[in-house]
């Protein structure tokens, strides 16, 4: 069985002069999840390790430096999902939504799949179990974040176009303003495949409002065909259920980019959606592509390099 890993720092325009510290970001969080793969370690460990990494750096809109909503709060959502055990059919699954002060909602997510009975806690009720676990409070702004939520909120104000009064329609002309998110996917030495994505959501949302990352099936899904992670305008995501799509595409025979780019096409057809997708095949063939301007990402695959990009082309 082939092993491989491959991460996203999330679907967009990056800031002038920050491609190479994103690319360096994607290159660390794969070397920490390669080390465990290597090791013989499982899909799950690796993948939380390349997410954990993701998170904790604060360039990427995912734990520490998560975007800041309407309210000037953060609010995570997060997913862990793993290919089916031998002789079952169902995946497990973990996930978090709207859950705030906490430094890394990815971890959270797995101890939901692997110490309740339930699959997903949101809000105050997740951020209880949070601290039952031990994740101690934390504040993940950073200045950064908070003065862009500041200059963006100020020019969502003052903006005159007709439609900009509607927040969709703001951020679907004004893409820097999305926020991202960070992706994992990784399969081990055994077979098992674990995909994990976790994001502050879009800059400027609504309170409560929760997007695909958490959603199995749209933003974070794994069988044992395939493993994918969205990034983009979750809206769209979910209504395609994207990640399952990649998927199901690869059950019916289809190689893992014919799967991605259909389930791109798909998301351009129908919402004309800013979208990226990062998969792997149960053969341990990772794809990526994007229908945005950037998505930073890096995968290796055997014995092959670590292979870093800004763009797909």
């Amino acid at each position: 069985m082939t092993i491989a890993l491959i991460v996203h720092g999330g679907a967009g325009n990056w800031r002038p002069g920050t491609d190479a510290d994103a690319l360096a970001g994607v290159t660390a969080a794969v070397a920490a999840g390669r080390l465990i793969l290597e090791a013989g370690g499982t899909a799950l460990d690796a993948a939380l390790a390349a997410a954990v990494a993701l998170e904790d750096n604060p360039i990427f809109n995912a734990g520490t430096g998560g975007v800041l909503n309407l309210d000037g709060d953060v609010e995570f959502d997060a997913c862990v999902m793993l290919s089916p055990e031998v002789g079952k059919t169902c995946p497990s699954v973990g996930a978090v939504s709207a859950l705030q002060r906490v430094k890394n909602p990815i971890l959270v997510a797995r101890e939901v799949m692997e110490q309740t009975d339930h699959v997903m806690l949101s809000g105050d009720g997740a951020a209880r179990f949070a601290r039952a676990m031990g994740h101690a409070d934390y504040n993940p702004i950073t200045a950064a974040r908070h003065a862009d939520w500041a200059e963006k909120k100020a020019r969502l104000a003052s903006a005159t176009d007709k439609d900009s009064h509607k927040l969709c329609a703001f951020l679907q002309a004004h893409q820097e303003y999305a926020g991202g998110t960070i992706g994992a996917v990784a399969v081990d030495v055994h077979g098992g495949i674990c995909a994990a994505t976790s994001t502050g959501g879009m800059t400027l949302k609504m309170a409560g409002r929760v997007g695909d990352t958490p959603l199995p099936g749209a933003g974070t899904y794994a069988s044992r065909y395939a493993g994918a992670s969205a990034t983009g305008t979750g809206e769209y995501v979910m209504r395609a259920l994207s990640c399952k799509q990649i998927s199901d595409e690869v059950q019916k025979g289809r190689s893992i980019s014919e799967a991605v780019e259909a389930a791109l096409d798909l998301l351009t057809a129908e919402f004309q959606a800013d979208v990226g997708l990062i998969a792997v095949d149960a053969q341990g063939v990772p794809y990526a592509n994007h229908r945005t301007p950037h998505m930073p990402h890096a995968y290796f695959a055997g014995t092959g390099g670590i292979v870093a990009k800004m763009r797909v082309s």
